[in-house]
């Protein structure tokens, strides 16, 4: 596979895990088991039916978990430094074959941050739910993040250009209705 695709698919899955932080591990690990996505150089971490059961536990855990106004602000306090680590571990081993220092730079620099910044718009997101509503709004807002994490995990692993694509629209919509939210405070 090129390394634009590789690279484009790690971005993805970094952007899905700042929506949901084991969602796009879980994922990763069926297709990698599956055969649909190989992934060489770590047969065991996502080949393994263990861990493939361990990533589905936390999948289901942390999105039930988002649903509660009051635990998922402090569940935000975690999962933001988590969403880094996340980021840079998906892309580092989505680009299993690329030389070593090519491979660390762009999965710290480009997989850390594209998950950091999805990651910090969603917590701005539920926040801007959680004034406005009173909390009854971090449903619908919850509801956004798990399907696009979904979505965006496996439309990245089967085209990573429109996988790209309809994570930046995606982003692009969440951003907006931050702005909008934001002119009515101020108003």
């Amino acid at each position: 596979m090129d390394l634009y695709l590789k690279i484009l698919i790690g971005l993805g899955l970094s952007a899905a895990s700042g929506f949901r932080l084991f969602v796009p591990f879980a994922i990763l690990s069926i297709f990698s088991i599956s055969g649909i996505y190989n992934i060489t150089s770590t047969p065991f971490i996502f080949s393994s039916d263990l861990f493939l059961i361990i990533f589905i536990i936390l999948s289901v855990s942390e999105v039930l978990l988002f649903y509660n106004p009051w635990i998922d602000n402090m569940l935000d306090l975690i999962s933001t430094p988590a969403s880094i680590f996340s980021g840079i571990i998906l892309t580092y081993f989505v680009l299993y074959d690329t030389e070593i220092y090519l491979r660390l730079l762009i999965s710290v620099i480009l997989g850390g941050l594209v998950s950091l910044n999805v990651q910090l718009l969603t917590v701005k997101a539920r926040s801007s739910t959680s004034i406005f509503s009173k909390g009854n709004g971090n449903q619908i807002v919850s509801t956004i993040e798990n399907i696009s994490s979904i979505f965006i995990s496996i439309l990245v692993l089967k085209f990573p250009l429109a996988g790209i694509f309809v994570s930046a629209i995606i982003i692009y919509l969440i951003y907006t209705f931050i702005i909008k939210k934001g002119r009515q405070v101020r108003k």
